[in-house]
């Protein structure tokens, strides 16, 4: 009988505490002046004012679900009570938030055992407005991720609900071969195409495989399912490590959308597309102080 994984509550509870400081924890005040100074140097035209990590500290705080009004008043709350700092107002906040460059470009020690999926983001009351607009089926923005199986996202890719989810996947692995040595994918990916970008790539497919796939030919993914006819898929899911699939993929669509909310409020399809893909990021950003 497999051993019950038993979380342990109080490290658990740690981190959900060390989240809440990091929220209200006005780390721009730090470095300020500095970044003033890095951003402003050979800028031609009016200077900045406001550091990018106010900025950041900021956009976290939005996918938590605060209007960009809200997010002015916090700001003077603070500052009456963090020696006055000057007060971005809620339409540069919005300007500054959605300019921000957005990167999953963390660099790991080892390479890493990562798996892809897609999930899709609702657009609040907006479906209808969507579908006139648009001339698509339904209100959604599409999210194909990449991560690994502590949790942390790689990369991510966003576009409405006819996002081919299959050729993002091949995208990231791509742009990441250099950071993965095996990726784990569910039998949507089951094609000639990704069995042989990963052997390109030399990176180790793990790709459940469908239940009519011919096992013809000397092709990497036909052997790959006679292996999987032969021994069955408990014993290729536990040899493969296929379970990691769920840490690397849903575990972190079930995580940011307990957190952050599965709606998106923005209006305009560019910035929709930039708040589903923020929220990630934001994730990422917990997972740095936990």
């Amino acid at each position: 009988m497999a051993k019950e994984h038993k979380r342990n509550w109080k490290e658990y509870n740690k981190k959900l505490i060390k989240r809440g400081e990091f929220y209200i924890s006005p780390r721009f005040l730090e470095t300020w002046l500095d970044e003033i100074k890095e951003m402003n140097a050979g800028k031609v035209g009016q200077p900045y004012l406001y550091p990018n990590s106010l900025i950041e500290f900021l956009a976290v705080l939005k996918e938590k679900n605060f209007d960009y009004r809200s997010l002015e008043g916090i700001l003077h709350g603070l500052s009456k009570n963090l020696g006055n700092f000057p007060v971005i107002s809620y339409s540069q906040i919005n300007r500054r938030i959605n300019a921000l460059d957005i990167k999953f470009d963390k660099e790991f020690e080892e390479k890493l055992v990562v798996g892809c999926d897609g999930t899709g983001n609702k657009v609040t009351n907006r479906g209808e407005w969507m579908r006139h607009k648009w001339k698509i089926r339904r209100g959604w923005i599409k999210i194909v991720i990449l991560g690994t199986k502590s949790g942390e996202i790689v990369d991510v890719r966003v576009g409405n609900e006819n996002l081919d989810e299959r050729k993002a996947a091949r995208g990231m692995l791509r742009k990441n071969k250099k950071k993965i040595k095996k990726v784990i994918l569910d039998g949507h990916h089951d094609c000639e195409q990704t069995f042989n970008l990963c052997a390109e790539l030399g990176i180790e497919p793990v790709i459940k495989i469908r239940k009519n796939a011919s096992e013809n030919g000397m092709s990497r993914r036909a052997k790959e399912v006679r292996l999987y006819k032969e021994i069955g898929y408990k014993q290729w899911a536990k040899e493969k490590e296929y379970g990691l699939r769920w840490p690397s993929s849903e575990g972190i669509f079930s995580a940011v959308k307990r957190i952050f909310g599965e709606c998106i409020r923005a209006t305009k399809k560019q910035n929709m597309y930039k708040e589903a893909k923020r929220k990630f990021w934001a994730y990422n950003k917990l997972l740095e102080v936990t």
